[in-house]
């Protein structure tokens, strides 16, 4: 019972946070570090070890990413004038995301096969997938990569069917919402960058 409400919170904080952040809103990073500190919570307790690690690595991101955000969009002020400087979006190209991707794929099988052989985690190798990728995801989002909301699709519909396994049915219905809130942020970023 005590999980259930934890995760309730947790979900609704994560909701406010994917929406505030597909909006380029830095307060974003705040719901984010309050979400994720219960995640680390909630993911031990579901003997999802990678998961945990993620938590813990995506709060020192989400105080990474207020950081770079708020600095990024600065004003600076002198007696005439009036500066705002704003990291951009910007996009990778094809041989970067393929290097990305090589280098990720071959981490995460070598942590699934670690989580396999000396832990009891359940699913190691999804688990170990959607910890990977979602390290990278997250540093894309912080660096505010265009297509890491097309990374994020992937993660998240992973991570249904890793929650839903674990009976964590409210993260399951949580990610099937960061799907969509992730597609229109695509979008959403794709039109803005084109327009910059």
């Amino acid at each position: 019972m005590v999980i259930e409400k934890f995760e309730f919170i947790a979900v609704t904080l994560s909701i406010i946070y994917v929406i505030l952040a597909s909006r380029e809103n830095h307060n974003c990073w705040y719901f984010g570090i309050i979400s994720v500190s219960i995640y680390i919570y909630i993911c031990l307790d579901a003997l999802l070890y990678a998961e945990t690690l993620l938590q813990i690595v995506y709060l020192f991101l989400s105080f990474y990413g207020l950081y770079s955000w708020k600095k990024k969009s600065f004003v600076n002020e002198s007696l005439e004038n009036t500066k705002v400087f704003k990291l951009k979006i910007s996009e990778w190209p094809i041989k970067k995301h393929f290097t990305y991707i090589t280098t990720f794929t071959i981490l995460s099988f070598s942590i699934g096969i670690l989580l396999n052989s000396f832990t009891k985690s359940e699913l190691p190798f999804i688990d170990a997938f959607t910890t990977s990728f979602s390290l990278l995801a997250t540093y894309m989002t912080v660096k505010k990569v265009l297509e890491n909301w097309l990374y994020w699709i992937v993660i998240d519909l992973t991570s249904v069917f890793l929650y839903h396994e674990r009976d964590l049915h409210l993260t399951a219905f949580l990610f099937i919402i960061y799907t969509v809130i992730a597609t229109f942020a695509y979008f959403n970023w794709k039109s803005k960058s084109l327009n910059a």
